[in-house]
């Protein structure tokens, strides 16, 4: 394991949770203002979502039917006489100790910015963008590589099929160009995320054009582009003045807790990482 990225002392080995030390923090926060800086430059409108999401708002994006595995939620505790204690046993709330769990850690930031847009009619396409903390079940957690609980910085588009697509080549050049920058190899692979019912003609229209692609330094993604049609428009009624069709959306999204990883992995401790990060704006 990279000591760079050992997770400090308290923090629970294998749980996903963990703190960063002043310089991790220092060199993320970095890295959220150039990927902010981007989004901004593009007349992204910045936005803060909401922090918790009703479950029943994302079942109706079907998100408990394609990524059961990754769901998180949240409920508090059922309270049957003010004074009748509440501890854990085993360090774990059992069920029934529990309300229905009716809200939902988000696990991409750019669902708050959808349910929030939900039912309205646009003037004019949009650029979105927002710091979100996600959350995701993992099968295992590894350092700063995989987290139960992570940022993620979002740039959302909101328009016609041409605007949404040209974000995304947009966003693309800028990743490559600073990536290159930064002497740091990446590769664009395709990967799927399942946005679309897994049956029928919209699973096969994902088949034959992928919706989202990765980049990743050697193993592990650190940034991605989305594709969603017109999926988020068509569920939320998100519509577009003047034509009344349903919006296309598209998202660049960036986990910010990745690139410490692979930076760290690539530069070999803070000090390095940093002085990396800092030559590659000096060079725009």
């Amino acid at each position: 394991m990279n000591p760079v990225t050992t997770p400090p002392p308290g923090a629970a080995a294998g749980t996903g949770l963990t703190a960063l030390g002043p310089q991790a923090t220092t060199l993320l926060n970095r890295l959220d203002r150039v990927f902010e800086s981007w989004a901004l430059d593009a007349a992204a409108e910045p936005m803060v979502t909401a922090p918790l999401l009703p479950v029943a708002r994302l079942a109706e994006l079907d998100f408990y039917r394609n990524f059961p595995h990754q769901a998180m939620v949240a409920a508090p505790l059922r309270l049957h006489k003010t004074d009748a204690g509440h501890d854990p046993g085993d360090g774990a709330f059992p069920a029934d100790a529990m309300e229905p769990a009716r809200l939902a850690l988000p696990s991409a930031a750019c669902y708050g910015v959808y349910l929030h847009l939900a039912g309205q009619d646009l003037p004019e396409p949009r650029r979105v963008t927002v710091l979100g903390r996600c959350f995701r079940r993992e099968d295992h957690y590894e350092d700063l590589r995989r987290l139960l609980g992570f940022h993620m910085r979002e740039i959302v588009a909101l328009g016609p099929l041409p605007y949404t697509d040209e974000h995304l080549r947009h966003f693309t050049g800028r990743i490559e160009e600073f990536a290159a920058r930064l002497g740091l190899p990446l590769r664009k692979e395709p990967a799927a995320d399942p946005f679309y019912d897994r049956g029928g003609p919209r699973a096969l229209l994902q088949r034959l054009a992928p919706v989202k692609y990765e980049f990743l330094y050697e193993d592990l993604a650190i940034a991605s582009v989305n594709v969603h049609r017109n999926f988020f428009g068509d569920r939320l009624g998100i519509t577009l003045a003047g034509t009344g069709e349903p919006v296309f959306t598209s998202c660049v999204a960036f986990g910010l807790e990745r690139w410490l990883s692979v930076l760290t992995r690539r530069f070999g401790d803070w000090e390095r990482a940093s002085a990396a990060v800092e030559r590659a704006l000096a060079a725009e």
